[in-house]
């Protein structure tokens, strides 16, 4: 089986050409897959598909083999294996995904320097749809006690579940343990991906985070996007432009305000190719 390596600011993947590739059981493929020690190692499986009624479809596994509905650096790689095959240009293209349909538009193809946009939909801060089971309309700045340690939760749907607290120093958090409570908390029935973010200025936050089902990455799209809505809707900056700080590198937002589409913008890079022959 070919696939491709890639990440888009430290958050890698091995990539998938269904259409050229035989089916298989994935869920249980990216497990070994994943595995950073015996398998290629990776945060996440990612298939690319095509069909007639829905066009193009990204479907990924964690390394876990649950699914995810969506990945914010995920479909910028997603979208360069395709702008590479010569499958879309620099046009913007619909991509079917678990948690919805996302746009993503190639702004520039330097091979050191390839940069993608995507529209990650409407932020939702309905309890419900999240899902939390947290009281109000909406879940913001809620308290929420981790082994003695007070973290102000919102809670947030970018197509998949988020949970952002924001705290003074985001290094001065111990998220390899407060991750995983987070993540299996019983206010989050389907799990929550945490993260932890630092206002830094006007227009500029930090953010660490502990994926579901992954564990603690150097970026996370969908989480980076949630984090952006959070910030936005408590307060701490002002809708429009903004740029995050992550492990692995640097995004760039904008989000005009509630019931508005937030956009990402990103790079995306190949790692290599490979053969997976197990």
């Amino acid at each position: 089986m070919h696939f491709t390596k890639m990440h888009g600011t430290g958050n890698d993947f091995a990539l998938v050409d269904t259409r050229v590739e035989e089916e298989r059981d994935w869920a249980a493929l990216a497990v070994p897959l994943c595995d950073r020690h015996f398998g290629v190692g990776a945060d996440g499986l990612i298939l690319i598909r095509e069909t007639a009624d829905l066009g193009y479809q990204m479907v990924m596994y964690n390394p876990d083999g649950s699914r995810a509905e969506m990945c914010g650096n995920g479909i910028r790689c997603f979208a360069k294996l395709l702008y590479e095959a010569g499958d879309i240009g620099r046009e913007q293209v619909q991509v079917v995904t678990d948690g919805g349909r996302r746009w993503v538009r190639v702004e520039d193809n330097c091979p050191d320097d390839f940069v993608v946009a995507v529209g990650m939909g409407v932020p939702e801060f309905d309890p419900s749809r999240v899902p939390v089971d947290l009281p109000g309309a909406a879940v913001l700045d809620h308290a929420l006690q981790i082994e003695g340690t007070e973290f102000a939760i919102s809670a947030v749907l970018m197509g998949n579940p988020h949970a952002v607290a924001f705290v003074d120093s985001v290094d001065g958090v111990d998220l390899p343990r407060v991750g995983p409570l987070m993540e299996h908390h019983p206010a989050f029935p389907e799990r929550i991906n945490f993260e932890i973010c630092q206002v830094l200025g006007p227009g500029q936050l930090r953010m660490r985070v502990w994926e579901r089902g992954v564990g603690i990455t150097l970026a996370c799209g969908s989480g980076a996007a949630a984090t952006v809505a959070a910030a936005i809707r408590t307060g701490r900056v002002a809708p429009g432009q903004l740029r995050m700080t992550v492990d692995g590198g640097e995004l760039r937002f904008d989000w005009p305000g509630e019931g508005r589409e937030l956009v990402m913008t990103g790079l995306a890079a190949t790692v290599y190719d490979g053969v997976w022959r197990r």
